[in-house]
């Protein structure tokens, strides 16, 4: 038996002992996932049984370096892992900002007591991190942000606003980016700070979206006291740490491509709308843009796969995360058009306990959103335009 037979064999044993029954079914929505953080909060107490589990072991991060709480796996075992994970139908056992964008980072640019510091905190889930980039004047155009962090010798004293700040109002840290110098370029004097939410001066207030639901925040920072070590990177370089986070940013959110549940559309469509005297979908529109859907969503998949397996460790995607965030988010957009044409009026029922409180129609709008957050679609088709194809400005 080769050695990644036997890692195999171990890691199914492992699994089948330490994920619990709840654990091995698909997650209901947004409110079914487990954060993790100081006040963690939980549809089931399994959640945080499976999470610490994992986190114990070092495979919420498995890639990460063991020195740090990682799992230490070579991508090999990585893949290895995450279908033995799938075989059971495992669920994800912590999602994190720490883990899809602040970690890559840290370890690329932290300072080594900011990696002992933060990272085995972010693999065990014990610490929520939340994202402090645009503002209301920067939103796209993300280097105009003005909040300023003013040198006050020991520490930073930070004023200023930020806007769209997902789950601020749970974070427990947050990492932020402020203006420290205002004589360059607006892409210089940027600078890369962590700190604690708890800390005084930080204020949030929750934004309701049309969706009905509140995960995005204004967040206000009132002369808020940072510690120079909470400083990442050099002071006024924080954009070229900011570009890198971003390209972790944007391949998470291109995973809203993927389709998940224990049925597919095309499934559901059969169950709703029956088929023909052929067998097949009673409606060949449909049928026709619910295959092309599938199709496209298979190719994303593989391809997606296939240059995350490509690139180096710990590197990022570079551009090519823009391709992915692009074609995911447009393709989920599609998904919820598709369930709602499927779904037809009982897709648009916005209350009611037999309609899920709406939950269809309030997760379609929340698609809207997709395509906007971490970079709008018109912003990745102009740096696949200028980076990836070489076009002219």
């Amino acid at each position: 038996m080769s050695e990644l037979e036997q890692f195999r064999l171990e890691t199914r044993e492992w699994l089948e002992a330490n994920c619990p029954a709840a654990m091995r079914v698909p997650e209901a929505g947004d409110d079914d996932q487990y954060w993790g953080g100081r006040n963690p909060e939980m549809s089931h107490p399994d959640q945080k049984v499976w999470s610490d589990r994992m986190g114990e072991k070092g495979w919420t991060t498995p890639e990460w370096p063991a020195e740090y709480g990682g799992g230490g796996l070579d991508k090999d075992e990585v893949k290895v892992l995450r279908q033995e994970m799938s075989r059971i139908g495992a669920r994800t056992p912590l999602h994190s900002f720490g883990i899809s964008m602040l970690g890559p980072a840290l370890l690329l640019y932290g300072t080594e007591a900011q990696k002992q510091e933060h990272i085995p905190k972010i693999v065990r889930g014990e610490i929520r991190w939340c994202q402090g980039y645009s503002e209301p004047g920067a939103g796209s155009d993300l280097a105009s942000l003005q909040t300023r962090a003013e040198d006050q010798g020991d520490h930073y004293l930070v004023n200023g606003s930020k806007v769209w700040t997902s789950y601020a109002d749970k974070a427990d840290w947050i990492f932020c980016l402020t203006r420290t110098d205002n004589t360059g370029t607006k892409h210089e004097g940027i600078s890369f700070l962590l700190f604690d939410m708890a800390s005084e001066g930080v204020t949030t207030k929750p934004i309701l979206l049309i969706s009905g639901y509140s995960p995005f925040c204004e967040t206000f920072f009132d002369d808020v006291k940072v510690p120079k070590a909470n400083l990442m990177g050099e002071e006024g370089k924080g954009w070229t740490i900011a570009k890198y986070l971003l390209t972790h940013e944007r391949a998470m959110i291109s995973g809203f491509g993927h389709s998940s549940g224990k049925k597919t559309l095309s499934q559901n469509a059969v169950e709703l709308i029956g088929m023909d005297a052929g067998g097949k979908l009673d409606d060949p529109v449909l049928r026709q843009n619910l295959a092309q859907l599938e199709l496209d969503a298979m190719v994303f998949g593989h391809t997606m796969s296939r240059v995350t397996d490509e690139a180096k460790a710990g590197q990022g995607l570079g551009e090519a995360a823009s391709i992915f965030k692009y074609y995911g988010t447009e393709l989920n957009k599609r998904r919820f058009e598709l369930m709602l044409s499927v779904y037809g009026e009982q897709g648009l029922a916005w209350e009611g306990d037999a309609y899920d409180n709406g939950k269809l129609p309030r997760a379609w709008l929340r698609t809207k959103a997709n395509s906007i957050e971490g970079g709008t679609s018109e912003i990745q088709l102009n740096i696949i335009a200028k980076r990836v194809l070489g076009l002219p400005s």
